[in-house]
């Protein structure tokens, strides 16, 4: 019997803690190769279960509605939120910023799955640095899509240090960066009234939306949060109803 295909990519210290990418064949599901990602020894993110990280963007574009979007996202990883930006027409450019200089690296090498289309694409910019301290300047750009999808949810960060983007104050800051109309997008795998209320206090409108997934790397449903602001009114009847609001 064939011992399935197990393959470390990368290893290397971080200010995070040790970061991992690896390459693997399913035990259950032989034949199906993924990429992941650990972050001081505890999984991170993969190639296998995409969807919520790719909805994002698409909801974001949907909601906005303009042309000639530019946007911001904060956390590359394998780069599936940034590659859903680049597929729609009204996107007109695509300015990634993340934390880790090893995994602009890797895309770079060649290492993940979508590095051929991304180094490929035009409108994609790359920028190695720390989004929240970015959003927490003065702007020097202003964006009409800002999607965050850096942390497990507002209360798991990743830095031992919490940051105060997700508090009203920090999202006042962030905010600034945001063009006339603007959509900021936050992913989170879970509900938070706490940062529901401060998007509430900061912007006109808020929407909570679940994307629910087959995790078949754990075998059960799961559920990921999105959380959409603007000032923008929106109208309820074309937005989808989530099953159940993250601030109640």
């Amino acid at each position: 019997m064939e011992r399935p295909n197990f393959e470390i990519l990368a290893y290397e210290d971080s200010p995070l803690g040790p970061l991992c990418l690896r390459r693997r064949e399913l035990l259950s599901q032989p034949g199906t190769i993924v990429t992941e990602v650990t972050l001081n020894h505890e999984f991170l993110m993969s190639s296998l279960n995409t969807d919520s990280e790719r909805q994002i963007s698409n909801r974001a574009v949907e909601i906005h509605g303009g042309p000639n979007l530019k946007t911001l996202v904060g956390g590359l990883g394998l780069g599936y939120t940034a590659q859903e930006l680049l597929k729609h027409e009204n996107v007109a450019s695509v300015d990634v910023i993340e934390y880790l200089p090893q995994v602009v690296d890797w895309l770079r090498q060649g290492l993940v799955p979508l590095s051929s289309e991304l180094n490929a694409a035009e409108q994609l910019k790359i920028i190695a640095g720390d989004v929240y301290q970015r959003l927490a300047e003065s702007p020097t750009d202003r964006y009409d899509l800002i999607v965050i999808d850096v942390d497990h949810s507002p209360s798991d960060q990743l830095g031992e240090e919490e940051n105060g983007f997700y508090t009203r104050d920090g999202l006042l800051a962030a905010k600034a960066h945001l063009a006339e109309h603007g959509v900021l997008a936050v992913w989170s795998y879970a509900q938070s009234s706490q940062f529901s209320v401060a998007l509430r206090e900061t912007f006109e409108s808020v929407h909570v939306e679940p994307v629910k997934t087959f995790n078949a790397l754990v075998d059960h449903w799961q559920t990921d949060w999105l959380f959409f602001a603007t000032d923008r009114q929106l109208d309820p009847a074309e937005l989808p109803q989530p099953e159940q609001d993250a601030a109640t």
